[in-house]
């Protein structure tokens, strides 16, 4: 999926969030997000995503630098989830802290 076609579908799911006639909730079940950038707006919100992606975010969300009590409870408790990214092998196991 190409990053102009990715923009279209998030903002007709920004405007399916806002309740307007021509927005379409989006389904990103078989896109390949390897090496893309996921846009942290309201508009990314709620999408249909697979396993796979929903792991690899999981991931990055694991290998964030927080030292927060709150954040390490809350990684460490979806640390098996994410250590099934299918670039576990290349990117590091990851542990709990």
């Amino acid at each position: 999926m190409k990053q102009e076609e990715l923009q279209k579908i998030l903002e007709a799911h920004k405007k399916w969030i806002n309740s307007k006639d021509d927005g379409v909730r989006a389904n990103l079940r078989r896109a390949d997000l390897d090496f893309s950038c996921w846009p942290l707006w309201c508009g990314s919100l709620a999408v249909k995503v697979c396993k796979r992606i929903a792991v690899q975010l999981a991931y990055h969300f694991c290998r964030l630098d927080c030292d927060d009590p709150e954040y390490i409870a809350a990684r460490n408790a979806i640390l098996d989830f994410a250590n099934q990214f299918h670039r576990v092998g290349e990117c590091g196991k990851l542990e709990k802290r």
